[in-house]
């Protein structure tokens, strides 16, 4: 069974270099890597091209025009040949027994569509610890639980995965596309739950096992989704990416379920109206009545989007 690692990147060399030194590092060696980066993204061209760096790697650098990640995976599905197309981020080190672990499961289990692991994340520093059980599920009212970072336990199904640690078996996704209707010049949050409930509405297993691991150092983002402070723009975009991939899944009872629980309650990421009140009594009352707004307005322009196109849109987006 062919491996091959997919890694989008884009100005982050000291983390890419980090990326390329793990996967030099496995027990059972990669295929290929495919690592797609910006044509006009110089510095990451020249590491690239470093020896030192790439020596021992099958390295294919891959190249992309199209600002945003979508663009990129997209991208290297393409000139993936393997057939387990394993992915991560750049700033994300997979440990040492990565492609092995990811290669026994597919191999046993001819119904597994993909498989995600723990992603031990390091901020300022420091190693986030912490257990969870619950890992990768979306429930009734259409909030999503990740915790793919603190996972523990046994092998389980789940219904989502982490964009950082998450493989794909080749047959499952070979008509299916990250969606190019997401929002966002570059992260385009909820890429990776789209995709992968995009898998296993196909019918294939997800599964999440958290002895598959890499470590995460999530670094800064060039765009307007930071990580310390996000845009208003970049909230906006992040609902509609949520609303729509949501209402692409859901059947039609489910989706009003859904869109009224979000409206009313909501989360701490996507405030409801309860959220909203609170924030009347609050002293940051208008930087939290902001947030609300470009939450609510993100999730409209995504139900008159679906309203329009219906769950694929022109077809270019989920399936290929």
């Amino acid at each position: 069974m062919k491996v091959t690692v997919l890694v989008p990147t884009y100005r982050r060399t000291a983390d890419l270099v980090r990326c390329l030194l793990a996967l030099r590092q496995q027990e059972r060696s990669c295929d290929e890597v495919v690592v797609v980066a910006r044509s006009e993204d110089d510095a990451t061209l020249t590491c690239l091209g470093d020896r030192k760096i790439v020596e021992g790697l099958p390295l294919n650098v891959v190249l992309s025009d199209v600002p945003g990640q979508v663009a990129a995976l997209n991208r290297g599905l393409e000139a993936a040949s393997g057939d387990v197309i394993a992915i991560t981020d750049d700033d994300a080190a997979p440990h040492a027994d990565w492609t092995r672990r990811i290669v026994t499961a597919f191999e046993a289990d001819p119904c597994l569509g993909a498989i995600g692991g723990r992603d031990w994340m390091h901020l300022k520093g420091r190693l986030v610890e912490g257990e969870r059980p619950i890992v990768g599920k979306i429930t009734c009212f259409g909030k999503v639980i990740g915790n793919h970072h603190l996972g523990v336990g046994e092998p389980r199904e789940v219904d989502v995965l982490k964009g950082a640690n998450m493989s794909y078996r080749r047959e499952a996704v070979r008509n299916i596309r990250f969606d190019t209707r997401l929002r966002g010049t570059g992260a385009q949050v909820h890429n990776d739950m789209a995709f992968s409930m995009s898998v296993k509405k196909a019918g294939w297993r997800l599964v999440y096992d958290p002895q598959i691991a890499v470590d995460h150092f999530p670094a800064e983002r060039f765009d307007e989704d930071r990580r310390d402070v996000p845009t208003l723009a970049a909230i906006c975009n992040a609902a509609f990416n949520l609303h729509l991939t949501l209402r692409g899944h859901l059947s039609p009872l489910h989706r009003g379920v859904v869109w009224w629980w979000y409206m009313l309650v909501g989360t701490r990421a996507y405030p409801g109206c309860v959220h909203a009140f609170l924030a009347l009594l609050s002293e940051e009352r208008s930087t939290k009545l902001a947030r609300w707004r470009a939450v609510r307005m993100g999730a409209r322009e995504a139900r008159c989007a679906f309203a329009r196109n219906g769950s694929t849109g022109t077809g270019k987006g989920m399936h290929a």
